[in-house]
C-alpha cells in the first residue's frame, strides 16, 4: 500500500544534503557504495547527493547491444535497474542514499522521486508527467514532436537501502543522446527545460528547487498524484528499478 502521504523513510531525522559540484562518475559511485554501507550500519544519516558528471555513458542491467553507442564510445555498466543513459554537463544528477521503510516499497519510491520532478517542472512553468509503464517524467507528443523525457529514474535497493537515482536535463547538449536509445525507447525523444521553456535554464537556477522537492517528496510533505501525460497509444514497459530481495 503507498505511503504517499508519510514518510517513506526510516529515519524522521532531517535528510543531509551535499552539493558536489561536478565529479567523475566512478568517483560518486564508490562515494555512494560507502554511504550505502555506512547507512544499513546506522553510521551516517540519510543522504542527498547533487552534482554533475562529465560526460558519461552509463548501461543499467537490461541494456541491450543495440541500445549502447555504435561509434565505440566507451559506457560504463552499472549496478542500477534500467538500460543506458547519458550524463554530462548541464545535467542535474540527484542520488539519494536513503533507508526505506519497512514494507519496502520500491514503486512508491520510484513514484516520489518522479513527483518531485514533476514538481520542479510546475515551478518552472513547464506542464510535465508520467507515461503509463515507463518510469521518468515525460512530455505530451505535440506539434509533430513525439513524447520527449525530460528526467529519467534509475535506482538500486539493497539491503533496505537506495542508491544511483534521478537525473533532469536543464540546459545539457541532447545531440550526445543521439549516439544511443535512451532508456532503451526508441520511440521517443529526449528533451531539457531549455528547449522546452526557450531561454537557456541553467543547473544552478533547478538545484535550490530539485533539493527541496525530493526531501518534500520522500517525506510526504508532497502530494502524489496521478499526473499522466495525454497520449494516443499505450506505452510499452520500461520502468528503471531494481530490487535484490535476499540482499534487504
Amino acid at each position: 500500500m503507498s505511503r504517499a502521504n508519510s514518510s517513506c523513510r526510516a529515519s524522521s531525522e532531517p535528510m543531509t544534503v551535499r552539493h558536489l559540484g561536478t565529479i567523475d562518475y566512478l568517483d560518486a559511485w564508490d562515494l555512494q557504495r560507502e554511504l550505502a554501507d555506512g547507512r544499513v550500519e546506522g553510521q551516517n544519516p540519510d543522504t542527498l547527493l547533487l552534482l554533475e558528471h562529465p560526460s558519461v555513458y552509463t548501461a543499467g542491467k537490461r541494456t541491450q547491444p543495440e541500445d549502447r553507442p555504435s561509434d565505440g564510445t566507451p559506457v560504463i555498466d552499472v549496478d542500477r535497474g534500467g538500460k543506458i543513459t547519458w550524463h554530462g554537463p548541464g545535467q542535474i544528477v540527484g542520488y539519494p542514499i536513503v533507508q526505506l521503510s519497512d514494507p519496502i516499497d520500491v514503486v512508491d519510491y520510484v513514484r516520489r522521486l518522479e513527483q518531485a520532478l514533476i514538481h520542479v517542472c510546475d515551478q518552472l512553468g513547464l506542464e510535465a508527467g508520467r507515461v503509463e509503464g515507463r518510469s521518468g517524467v515525460w512530455l505530451p507528443a505535440a506539434d509533430g514532436r513525439p513524447e520527449r523525457k525530460i528526467a529519467a529514474i534509475g535506482i538500486r535497493v539493497q539491503r533496505g537501502v537506495t542508491m544511483h537515482g534521478l537525473e533532469l536535463n536543464c540546459n545539457a547538449d541532447l545531440s550526445e543522446f543521439d549516439r544511443i536509445i535512451p532508456c532503451g525507447i526508441a520511440d521517443a525523444g529526449t528533451t531539457s527545460l531549455s528547449a522546452e521553456l526557450g531561454r537557456d535554464v541553467p543547473v544552478d537556477e533547478v538545484y535550490p528547487l530539485v533539493e527541496q522537492a525530493v526531501q518534500d517528496a520522500l517525506d510526504g510533505r508532497l502530494e502524489l498524484t496521478e499526473r499522466n501525460i495525454p497520449r494516443d497509444q499505450p506505452a510499452a514497459a520500461g520502468v528503471t528499478l531494481a530490487l535484490d530481495p535476499s540482499l534487504r
